[in-house]
């Protein structure tokens, strides 16, 4: 169930997502939270580094195929929402999600609560695809491996 082109699609999405983070770079004084947006910028490199690494390793994983496709959907598509939730974080200028780096006052609570949502969800899809890789990195027989 396990797609052979997995490590490549990993890799893509890491390279895709680096360079977004390059851009969210140039961008943190158009932003209603200037420290937010470069919070975005390196943690977008940051996930876009560690799928690009994934993918370097990801044929050594020994999952389940079903557990294979799981880490690798909760690790992509959380990476890319933690990326929208930072640069929603840093354009919408909130800080109840992230009061070390928020704006000086409270946004909207709809634009908190939008945030809070956006950073909230994909943190636990990249934590749980993360367990999975780790335990997949764990195993050390061949049986159900990706």
């Amino acid at each position: 169930m396990a797609r052979p082109d997995f490590p490549r699609r990993m890799v893509w999405h890491g390279t895709a997502l680096f360079l977004a983070g390059l851009f969210l770079g140039i961008a943190p004084g158009a932003m209603a939270n200037p420290r937010m947006a470069l919070s975005a910028h390196v943690g977008t490199l940051l996930n876009g580094t560690f799928l690009i690494a994934l993918g370097a390793v990801w044929r050594q994983l020994r999952l389940p195929p079903l557990q294979a496709v799981a880490a690798f959907w909760l690790l992509v598509v959380g990476s890319w929402g933690s990326a929208l939730g930072l640069l929603l974080a840093a354009t919408l200028g909130t800080r109840s999600a992230t009061p070390i780096h928020g704006a000086a006052e409270l946004a909207a609570p709809w634009r908190e609560a939008l945030v809070t949502a956006t950073l909230g969800l994909p943190a636990l899809a990249v934590l749980a695809g993360t367990v999975l890789v780790l335990r997949g990195f764990g195993r050390t027989d061949r049986a159900g491996s990706a």
